[in-house]
């Protein structure tokens, strides 16, 4: 897809809409079915009805919110060839409306100025190689929402021996889930609570489709899978809910997937809500552990101990971390153990990059052809 109506939009594959007997077009691409007429736009602000009524077309392709390097451990992806750097970016939109959430003025964007950044595919992979990033992640908002977008960027980074990351809440139908994770190498899901409740009340949607995405992903895919739950006091941190997350996570996946409990910070519609202790997320870690997970992570505030990738067999501290900067490695390129040769999971070489903590803005114009 190239040439200026690639900028503006494209039809999106018939498989991921259907147009009903009245003549509206329903979305497929996310649980949400978003029914609209001629010219509407669904809930997610980028996918829209075509104005002749001929199917749906996804606006903005191109178009970026803006793009950064980050850490990996940034996405937060702790077994992902840690201490590389990834050229993060996103779209304006999301198919979910959480009322607690941390980047709402990107995804809560209802102005096509936000849609700031021109960017083609293969501009995007170029930048990738040419600033050193081991990988391209498609986040800030989700992925699910430019899917098109993500898939094509992504097989221009493969081309270029760049990997791809989707960071996503995993609220994704069947058919485009499949093509949307064909394209990614790894991927971190935000399972952002354990209850329907909590699903409907705070982001209107649900939680069923986003398990399904999960055991579809560790399952049915070679896709490197971690997941993120934000912690949100007096919300979804209770310790009823959370020996059923890790219990599900332990049972229904695998006790090797990494899981990252992380701190709440009021924001967007929840400026009411007290941030989140470090000592919630380190009685959460402890639950998952407890019931049988290998890697569970507190995030968003300093904890080196519980930072650190240990050894499930024999406890060895096999990767060091302070918050996103790698301060020791002890595996090796098949990410063994050295004190009990035990194969880690995950995605390692013989030694971390060495991007460390710092966050690179990006003029991405730099790289266009």
């Amino acid at each position: 897809m190239d040439g200026q109506e690639s900028i503006n939009e494209v039809g999106v594959p018939v498989d991921f809409w259907t147009t009903l007997d009245d003549g509206r077009i329903e979305c497929r691409v996310c649980p949400r079915f978003c029914r609209m007429r001629a010219g509407q736009r669904g809930l997610c602000f980028v996918r829209r009805a075509r104005e002749d009524g001929e199917g749906m077309e996804l606006t903005g392709y191109g178009r970026s919110t803006g793009f950064c390097v980050d850490p990996i451990e940034k996405k937060p992806l702790n077994h992902f060839l840690p201490g590389s750097s990834v050229l993060s970016f996103g779209t304006a939109g999301c198919n979910l409306a959480c009322a607690f959430c941390q980047n709402w003025d990107i995804s809560k964007s209802r102005e096509t100025a936000r849609l700031s950044a021109v960017a083609m595919p293969d501009t995007i992979a170029r930048a990738a190689q040419q600033l050193g990033c081991a990988s391209v992640a498609y986040t800030y908002n989700d992925p699910t929402i430019f899917l098109e977008y993500a898939v094509d960027t992504a097989a221009a980074c493969r081309a270029r021996g760049v990997k791809n990351v989707a960071v996503t809440a995993g609220f994704i139908c069947a058919a485009p889930r499949e093509k949307l994770f064909a394209a990614m190498d790894a991927a971190n899901v935000d399972l952002k609570a354990f209850s329907e409740r909590f699903y409907e009340k705070r982001c209107a949607g649900k939680l069923a489709p986003v398990l399904d995405t999960l055991k579809y992903l560790v399952h049915e895919t070679s896709v490197w899978t971690e997941i993120t739950t934000l912690l949100i006091p007096g919300e979804n941190d209770g310790d009823e809910e959370l020996d059923a997350l890790t219990k599900w996570v332990a049972r229904e996946l695998n006790p090797d997937v990494p899981l990252h409990f992380t701190a709440f910070h009021p924001d967007y519609h929840m400026r009411e809500t007290p941030p989140t202790p470090l000592g919630t997320l380190q009685r959460a870690r402890a639950i998952g552990i407890g019931n049988g997970l290998h890697h569970v992570y507190v995030g968003n505030l300093r904890d080196p101990a519980r930072e650190a990738t240990l050894c499930p067999t024999c406890g060895t501290r096999c990767i060091g971390r302070d918050r996103y900067a790698i301060t020791e490695y002890r595996l090796d390129a098949a990410g063994r153990c050295p004190g009990c040769g035990t194969k880690m999971a995950g995605v390692f070489t013989d030694r971390p990059g060495a991007w460390g903590s710092r966050r690179l803005p990006v003029a991405i114009e730099r790289y266009a052809a």
